[in-house]
């Protein structure tokens, strides 16, 4: 009985690891296509809200795919010119950075701490963060023909939406095909209801954050603002983020802490924390938790195996699968094990 328990272990841990290579390997397919798949589930309320009100559905079809268009190519394009801006003007920052680190230095007391510190200030390059950036957003003919892969997908997911709970009327007994049906159309109400509802609180943040750092004059504003769209889908880690990072270059640009400073620190975090409690929890159906050690793995895997892209659908996907589990009589246990 041992014997045959370690070998289902060993097949389930091949099978992990073969599963793992392919996804690397098939990056190029795949991860557009992820993209794409969560961002039709986003759009999706949009289209049914279309047909609702009796509009054609090759018209509402229309609508919300050059919508979908529009919105992805501006984030798309700001991010990669803003980026590469951004990569580009990081090494003249080196010197700054190095000031500011070395006036933190001299407030450490514990002479053991300080030489560590000393040493790594010393041999400190921010450029080596733009040279990153740079590697990750890539040439600009591989990020158009991603884009245009995102889209391409996105055509035939929406396309052929819903054909496929149909037909199991047609594979399954009447009684299981009833059941099926009723479980995925509750299940791909929940995601799409998720998806949506933070899609929006995404773009409401984003706007916000570009908005305030314009006015209060921090350069990338805009860029800022596309990376807080795409950082929120990531919870407590990716607000964090997206607030440290403007407020880290302003008090770059400014030589350390000044009211510009606070006053960044405090709009963005006011920011996050009134969108989300005013606009997600009163639009969101229910609170959907995930232990935050299994987000915390979710993101480095999605980061090993797609870079930014899994990083960013890792924990929407990590949702679904909860939701999925909390709809499934039989998959109940792993939805609950999932939780906080």
């Amino acid at each position: 009985m041992d014997k045959a328990r370690w070998v289902r272990i060993g097949v389930a841990a091949l099978a992990f690891f073969v599963a793992g290579v392919f996804l690397k390997l098939a990056q190029p397919i795949l991860a557009p296509f992820a993209l794409a798949l969560l961002f039709a589930f986003a759009v999706s309320p949009a289209l049914d809200f279309l047909v609702g009100r009796k509009a054609p559905k090759t018209l509402a079809l229309t609508l919300i795919l050059i919508g979908s268009f529009v919105v992805l190519y501006l984030i798309g394009m700001v991010f990669y010119t803003s980026g590469k801006s951004l990569a580009s003007e990081l090494p003249s920052y080196t010197e700054m950075v190095r000031d500011l680190l070395a006036r933190i230095d001299r407030l450490v007391p514990d002479p053991r701490l300080k030489v560590g510190l000393t040493d790594w200030i010393q041999g400190f390059n921010i450029g080596k963060v733009g040279t990153f950036l740079l590697g990750a957003i890539g040439p600009f003919a591989s990020f158009m023909s991603d884009l245009l892969l995102v889209f391409v997908f996105m055509i035939f997911i929406l396309a052929g939406r819903g054909r496929l709970i149909r037909k199991f009327g047609q594979a399954f007994p009447p009684a299981q095909a009833e059941t099926l049906t009723r479980t995925a159309y509750r299940v791909d109400r929940e995601v799409q209801r998720y998806l949506a509802v933070k899609t929006l609180d995404n773009l409401v943040i984003g706007v916000l954050v570009a908005a305030v750092l314009a006015v209060l004059g921090v350069r990338f504003a805009v860029l800022f603002g596309v990376l807080a769209v795409l950082f929120n889908y990531i919870p407590a880690l990716g607000p964090a983020a997206s607030v440290a990072a403007p407020t880290l270059l302003a008090v770059f640009l400014e030589g350390g802490l000044t009211i510009k400073v606070l006053a960044v620190l405090v709009l963005l975090a006011g920011i996050h924390v009134a969108v989300s409690r005013l606009l997600e929890r009163r639009l969101m159906a229910k609170e959907i938790s995930l232990s935050p050690l299994l987000v915390l793995f979710s993101l480095f895997f999605g980061g090993w195996l797609w870079g930014l892209t899994g990083m960013i659908v890792a924990v929407p996907s990590l949702t679904a699968a909860r939701i999925v589990f909390d709809n499934v009589p039989a998959l109940r246990p792993l939805g609950a094990m999932m939780d906080r």
